[in-house]
């Protein structure tokens, strides 16, 4: 090789190192993945119409503008959109949306604002299918998918083809399973990123709704009235940022409703009894780098049983990826 040749091909290799080093391993191949999710041994009579989309944190509200702003709330990073239509039917197609929202807990955050009763159909963590939609999250990924003209039964094919393809094996937020199973509602827990109760102090967490039923029988009465609670769970990054959180909350009810925080004998140290004039009653206890309380109850004893429960279940620290979780 000649001397001018040797130096055009070294300067060549110098130059690839640079663009390798300038440029962050993956920055290709994280947008490429999330288009891989999308199905391709699709049933002979269904093909992808058009060229799959690919929308960003800057793009989204180009989507879906309606909604944008909640995504980017639950940790929206990217994801990528496509439209599948039935070969011989023109007018049956299904819009599939699969969300990147950055790890499982901010991805089962935006499922469980989304989901309006509890409809599961076995796929992913958690799913929920009516006669023209259905979305699903599994690991950090949020799925939706809805029909026009088409069965249910395709909707959830194609869902099930999504599915098998997310190699995420990411469990469902432990918090999750803290909650009682007696008297829950079914499919009614909820995570918020922020403003839990819709308190700011009260920063993130779950809540959960529960039926509350008084035996009106029992009272020489012919009806059984019912009525709907809540549990929460508050999560902090330390337990001085919990007790703090609940200083605070005892300073709200002390402006404006009743409250007493001191120590229960249930609950232990740092407990908070009162009444918001908006949301009923409540308790409030302190674990760890948790809030745990119950709000909007009439039946104080069986609320403390499930309350007792609760905080039975939970541990003293929320897991690595949560404290980070914003």
């Amino acid at each position: 090789m000649g001397t001018e040749n040797m130096a055009i091909h070294n300067a060549f290799i110098g130059l690839s190192l640079l663009v390798c080093i300038l440029i962050p391993w993956g920055s290709f191949s994280e947008a490429e993945l999330i288009q891989t999710l999308l199905p391709k041994n699709m049933p002979e009579e269904w093909v992808q119409r058009d060229a799959a989309e690919m929308f960003t944190k800057q793009t989204l509200f180009e989507h879906i503008d309606g909604q944008a702003d909640l995504f980017l709330q639950y940790g929206f990073e990217k994801s990528v959109f496509a439209t599948y239509q039935d070969k011989k039917t023109r007018e049956k197609k299904i819009d599939l949306d699969i969300y990147d929202m950055g790890n499982v807990l901010q991805a089962f955050g935006i499922f469980s604002r989304f989901r309006n009763e509890d409809r599961p159909a076995g796929i992913g963590l958690d799913s929920s299918v009516g006669d023209h939609y259905a979305f699903f999250y599994k690991g950090k990924y949020f799925v939706v998918l809805q029909s026009t003209g088409s069965s249910s039964s395709d909707v959830q094919q194609l869902a099930m083809a999504v599915d098998s393809r997310i190699a995420d094996n990411s469990q469902p937020p432990r918090e999750i399973s803290y909650f009682p199973e007696s008297r829950i509602k079914s499919g009614s827990i909820e995570y918020f990123p922020e403003g839990l109760l819709g308190h700011q102090f009260l920063g993130r967490g779950f809540k959960a709704t529960y039926i509350e039923t008084d035996d009106a029988n029992a009272k020489g009465e012919s009806e059984t009235f019912s009525r709907d609670s809540n549990l929460f769970i508050a999560v902090f990054e330390n337990s001085q940022e919990a007790i703090r959180s609940l200083k605070l909350y005892h300073e709200d009810l002390s402006r404006k409703g009743v409250c007493q925080m001191g120590t229960s004998s249930q609950f232990g140290p740092n407990t908070l009894t009162g009444k918001d004039p908006y949301q009923g009653k409540v308790i409030i206890a302190h674990k760890g780098h948790y809030l745990v309380g119950a709000i909007g109850f009439e039946n104080e004893k069986h609320v403390q049983d499930q309350l007792s429960q609760l905080i039975k279940r939970i541990k003293q620290k929320p897991c690595g990826m949560y404290q980070v979780a914003k």
